[in-house]
């Protein structure tokens, strides 16, 4: 300790004062609110914790394209073109069934007209057939002309059966995208399958080009119901097994080289 009064008193620690690189200066970033931005076009989607369902969908997802689909359940994923399905939904819109104010209105009118003696409303027009139940009546009693089936019906049970039917019934078919759509056609939320009886007879001709369509795609195609799906290895494994067939391949050549 220092003495009173002593001159002497502790000096104060210098401090280090580092000198900043100018070839390569320091730029701190703040990530937080207000803060730096990310890089764009960076994708961070790996980092995401996602919710549970999304996780579960996307591993069904590859499950379903690593496992050997036999062909019953793998005709279920060549549904028709986006042009050809314009097309056929465009015809199937002329026929949506009729509301049930609609309904309600018509009967109301009939009845009030018999009432009156008078001639009573013409009946209900040619109109879709929806409801699975209605519609396998339809295609066994070999009254529809033309069904419809939702290729992403969850569960697929519900439909498996109904193209084997069809064919026996020999009545055309055709598998489209998707189950919503077909329920917007009957006023519903979704609907897993649709049936056209009979069409007017401007829409005859259209209604024949469809039906050979299902029959060329689907009822006649005999290759659809002999061909599996799946087997689809994810990226590594495909690379594993192209590096073993080339180094098996070089081993046959350098043997084939050895006979000569």
């Amino acid at each position: 300790m220092a003495k009173k009064g002593s001159s002497k008193a502790k000096a104060a620690p210098v401090k280090k004062v580092s000198k900043a690189d100018p070839l390569f200066p320091s730029r701190p970033r703040s990530f937080g609110v207000g803060g730096n931005i990310r890089p764009a076009g960076r994708d961070l989607s790996r980092f995401v914790r996602w919710p549970k369902y999304v996780r579960i969908q996307r591993q069904r997802a590859v499950l379903y394209q690593r496992l050997k689909v036999p062909p019953s359940i793998n005709q279920f994923t060549k549904s028709i073109g986006k042009n050809e399905a314009a097309s056929v939904f465009n015809l199937l819109n002329k026929y949506r069934p009729e509301t049930a104010a609609a309904k309600k209105q018509r009967i109301k009118d009939t009845a009030a007209a018999t009432a009156a003696g008078k001639e009573a409303p013409a009946k209900v027009p040619c109109q879709l057939k929806f409801g699975l139940k209605h519609v396998t009546t339809l295609v066994e009693e070999k009254k529809a002309s033309l069904v419809l089936i939702a290729c992403d019906v969850d569960p697929l049970e519900l439909v498996l059966w109904l193209p084997a039917l069809c064919r026996k019934m020999e009545v055309p078919f055709l598998i489209v995208k998707d189950k919503a759509r077909l329920g917007t056609l009957v006023h519903q939320k979704t609907a897993a399958v649709v049936a056209l009886t009979k069409v007017n007879k401007e829409d005859e001709s259209q209604l024949k080009i469809f039906q050979d369509l299902g029959n060329e795609k689907f009822n006649k195609n005999t290759e659809l119901l002999r061909k599996w799906g799946g087997g689809i290895m994810g990226l590594k494994t495909q690379a594993k097994l192209d590096k073993r067939a080339k180094a098996v391949a070089i081993e046959e050549a350098k043997k084939a080289a050895s006979m000569r």
